[in-house]
């Protein structure tokens, strides 16, 4: 199994139990989970990153050589990156409804939805990035900043392309955090403390800078292990805000605040069991194309189709060369053992009927409960995302002194089913001509509900097939039940 302890000694990020590093104060909970988040980060990346993980466990004996050309030849079959994108499909299938409020429309919120970051990324295309993010690690940290630049005017401003933007933040860069608990009741973050590195190209030396937030002033460190003073300040100035500008967006929320807990967290180890299990069927196939030939020291032998072996004539007979070579059941055993874990991977995702590549047997009842608990799950993850929505576009309001009053609206059903097994069932109850007409209009409202996604547009159809229909007067009788014709 894959090692992420703290006393890891292949750990590159060298963290020490205890509560500071190199001089720096980190979080305790940064110190005892920084290797587990660098082995969920190199699980859903999977290809070199997984490999300089060094996953595959270590034969008794087996030289660095070996074990470097086993980790080198065995696949990663990554189903960390598949569940997450299932997930981000899903959420992202439909937009978020946004509505602005006093912002609405202003030149500012504009420019921001289409560019969040300064980078060229949407706010869609950056709340999709985030979501990935959080499903990885369990949560991750959106800062909201605006550039400081001494202008009179909001014009200036305009013309310059001053806003408020957004920054994504991993928990490998989140080193110290703290919530304090406000009068309210309500917890608040009052400190951070950032790293941030600067990649320098090949014959230059990479820059590290500490980047610390409280309420009332923001510091900026370079880090520097080489020299004796290793924090050498370069800017500290007031916090406007009066707040740390940074939401917390979680994939889902732990007993440890500040923590979250990944959607991959058991599925990351269940994937490292396969990864091994597919190194064991690649030597097993290798020993049985090329079996190992054990014989005394004094017998000579070559290799390749028509080799000569030949044996000394005092050679005992019991010491005859012979021929190790496992046999194929022990392969058939260990891809049994993965086809077991991958369907245990899609349990613990919920996503066996949608993962499915072959018929399962499951009952209508199965995958009904199945289908509402990624349903569910769905509606957890798309209320985290409203709410730090909603915490980015109050701080993006405060740095333009304006009150948010605005509203954000994440689709809350996702109508996971199957559409062709309910059309069916419909499809029968219609055969049956019912006679009533509330029936046939249930019927009706029904068929709508599948084959309409957008929730609004659903509720508007359902909403004309339920207004009462004119009432027609033919020779002074009416054609409904109830109706007084006109006089």
């Amino acid at each position: 199994m894959a090692e992420y302890n703290i006393t890891d000694k292949n750990n590159t990020y060298s963290i020490p139990t205890g509560r500071r590093f190199d001089g720096i104060p980190i979080h305790e909970e940064y110190a005892n989970y920084i290797n587990r988040w660098e082995f969920l980060q190199r699980s859903y990346s999977g290809g070199a990153q997984y490999r300089l993980g060094k996953y595959l466990t270590k034969y008794i004996m087996e030289t660095e050589g070996d074990y470097i050309g086993r980790v080198l030849q065995t696949p990663l079959d990554n189903h960390c990156k598949s569940i997450i994108h299932i997930y981000n499909s899903f959420l992202f299938r439909n937009d978020a409804k946004r509505c602005f409020g006093n912002m609405e429309d202003t030149p500012e919120i504009v420019n921001f939805m289409k560019d969040a970051d300064l980078e060229g990324r949407d706010f869609q295309q950056f709340m999709r990035d985030v979501n990935i993010q959080s499903s990885i690690y369990g949560h991750c940290l959106v800062l909201v900043d605006k550039p400081k630049k001494a202008v009179g005017t909001r014009a200036e401003e305009l013309a310059q392309g001053i806003r408020p933007y957004v920054s994504l933040y991993t928990p490998e860069n989140i080193i110290d955090w703290e919530f304090e608990r406000l009068p309210s009741g309500l917890y608040q973050l009052s400190f951070l403390r950032l790293l941030e590195k600067e990649q320098k190209s090949f014959n230059q030396k990479t820059k590290y800078y500490l980047r610390t937030f409280t309420n009332d002033k923001i510091f900026l460190e370079e880090y520097n292990p080489r020299k004796k003073e290793k924090l050498t300040l370069i800017e500290e100035i007031p916090n406007a805000l009066g707040k740390v500008p940074a939401v917390w967006v979680y994939a889902q929320r732990s007993p440890t605040r500040g923590i979250g807990v990944s959607d991959i967290s058991d599925i990351c180890d269940m994937q490292n069991s396969i990864y091994n299990e597919l190194s064991e069927i690649i030597q097993n196939i290798r020993i049985s194309g090329h079996p190992t030939l054990v014989k005394t020291i004094t017998t000579e032998a070559s290799a390749g189709a028509g080799s000569i072996i030949t044996m000394p004539d005092e050679l005992d007979p019991g010491l005859r060369p012979t021929l190790l070579q496992p046999s194929g059941q022990s392969i058939e055993m260990i891809l049994k053992s993965i086809e077991n874990k991958v369907q245990a991977i899609d349990r613990m995702g919920h996503l066996g009927s949608v993962r499915a590549i072959e018929q399962r047997s499951m009952s209508g009842i199965a995958l009904q409960t199945e289908m509402l608990q990624l349903d569910t799950k769905l509606i957890e993850k798309a209320k985290n995302l409203q709410l730090a929505e909603e915490g980015i576009f109050r701080l993006f309001a405060n740095f333009q002194n304006i009150n948010w009053d605005g509203e954000i609206k994440y689709p809350n059903i996702f109508n996971i089913r199957d559409r062709s097994y309910e059309m069916d069932i419909l499809k029968k109850a219609a055969d049956c001509k019912p006679e009533d007409p509330l029936i046939k209009q249930k019927i009706d409202e029904k068929i709508v509900d599948i084959i309409e996604t957008d929730e609004d547009v659903r509720q508007e159809f359902i909403n004309k097939m339920n207004e009462p229909k004119p009432t027609t007067f033919i020779n002074g009788e009416t054609d409904g039940e109830g109706s007084e014709p006109i006089s």
